[in-house]
């Protein structure tokens, strides 16, 4: 159980790839979105996804929600690995002599370049979000409320959960992490119980072959715009990684100036592809859909209420994965042709600059209405916008709210409820000497 006391430290064109690289158009109107700066896969900042046309935002006049489940990532944070590339391009850029002629977009070197991120800590735009994504859910839902909320094991995840509740609640509430629930496995973090889950070292072969793409056509232009600065391949990863970081922790970087829009929808794609090997489809062993139906199955008990004890309000906080594991478990983001390292398709459902950004929340409702629909039904909010359970939709107002009933996403989702942690197929695909 955690109260928080103190809080944290105040934080402050290439014709080669022309054949390569993808555009999209901006999900909302803020300055991210007008230069393309919210796509960066998983480390995207907050942003509504665009309204998808012909979907219906607001449920019939006559419809109640009776039951809601949120699922919340942690916000924007510091670098977790990632500020290796980071210092080493400020090294780089120290011994080395800037020169004086610069393009606008490099001018900034002129001045130098330091970099204060703090690694894994919220930031304080991470706080902002989790704390304004409170009091806009409260607002939505006013008569609902709790005295429990549940988080993941990691600093900046009960952090976000403290700031969601002020926002809501404006109080404080008992945060309880899962690892006092005594489970041997939970839909928050269901890839500990999963001694094959090791995604990192076994992506980075997909990862470099998709980086020699990218990465040395990126570096060969800005080595000629920057004479004398030895730039490596790591280099031009820090100046990549520093766009979205110091976007997370201050709302601008220069480095975000300094990048062509193909450049950044390549490394958008890399996100993918190793979320996509993590999470969803190209997984190891299907691990992926797998361990999402831990969460599948817990939201079923809880909409179907097969314990007895199901309450109207749920708040539970994570990490990008856990919200991905979900939405593979339930095949709603699955490319029919898989992603791969070889080249970037024009179009694709698995964008983690969509589905899970920072501070990505994931908004279940059960609802029940007088005359539009017959029985309970479920609706998904994904970032600010209906996300359409196509695995289950049966009717044109399915179709025009996004929705399904209860029993046809129960139907939908047999992939998870004939999943048990250590049955065969969950053993198949997470333990060792299976």
């Amino acid at each position: 159980m955690y109260i928080p006391t103190v809080l944290n430290v105040l934080q402050v064109s290439l014709s080669p790839l022309a054949g390569i690289f993808g555009f999209g158009r901006p999900a909302s109107n803020d300055i991210h979105s007008v230069h393309g700066w919210d796509k960066f896969g998983v480390l995207s900042p907050y942003h509504d996804r665009s309204h998808v046309h012909g979907v219906r935002a607001d449920l019939p006049a006559d419809c109640t929600v009776d039951q809601v489940v949120l699922l919340h990532r942690h916000g924007s944070r510091g670098p977790e690995g990632e500020e290796v590339y980071i210092n080493k391009l400020v090294e780089t850029l120290e011994n080395s002599s800037i020169p004086h002629h610069l393009p606008p977009s490099l001018r900034f070197l002129n001045h130098g370049y330091k970099s204060d991120l703090v690694p894994k800590n919220l930031t304080i735009i991470g706080r902002q979000q989790l704390f304004d994504h409170g009091v806009e859910f409260g607002r939505h839902y006013p008569g609902f409320s709790t005295d429990f909320v549940l988080s993941s094991t990691s600093q900046r995840v009960i952090d976000s959960a403290f700031y969601f509740t002020q926002g809501m609640f404006g109080r404080e509430v008992d945060i309880v992490t899962v690892d006092k629930l005594g489970l041997p496995v939970n839909w928050i973090l269901p890839w500990e119980s999963c001694p094959k889950f090791s995604p990192w070292s076994e992506l980075e072969a997909e990862r470099a072959t998709w980086a020699k793409k990218y990465i040395p056509v990126i570096k060969q232009r800005l080595s000629a715009l920057l004479p004398g600065v030895e730039l490596s391949d790591e280099d031009i990863r820090g100046a990549l990684y520093a766009c979205p970081y110091d976007l997370a922790a201050h709302d601008v970087s220069p480095w975000c100036e300094v990048f062509k829009p193909h450049e950044l929808a390549a490394f958008d794609y890399e996100s993918d592809l190793v979320s996509d090997g993590i999470s969803g489809y190209i997984s190891r062993n299907d691990t992926g859909p797998i361990l999402g139906s831990v969460y599948v199955n817990k939201l079923i008990e809880r909409f179907s209420n097969t314990t007895g004890d199901a309450r109207d309000l749920y708040l539970e906080f994570g990490h990008d994965v856990t919200i991905l594991l979900v939405l593979s478990a339930m095949n709603l983001n699955k490319d029919i042709i898989p992603l791969t390292p070889e080249y970037m398709p024009p179009d694709r459902k698995f964008r983690g600059s969509e589905q899970s950004p920072f501070a990505a929340r994931m908004i279940w409702e059960k609802f029940t209405c007088k005359h539009s629909f017959e029985g309970p039904q479920v609706r998904l909010l994904l970032n600010g916008e209906t996300y359409r359970l196509t695995s289950c939709q049966k009717s044109l107002k399915d179709l025009r709210f996004g929705t399904c009933s209860l029993s046809g996403f129960v139907k939908a989702n047999v992939f998870s409820t004939n999943i048990r942690y250590g049955d065969e197929t969950w053993n198949a695909a997470c333990v060792d000497k299976y």
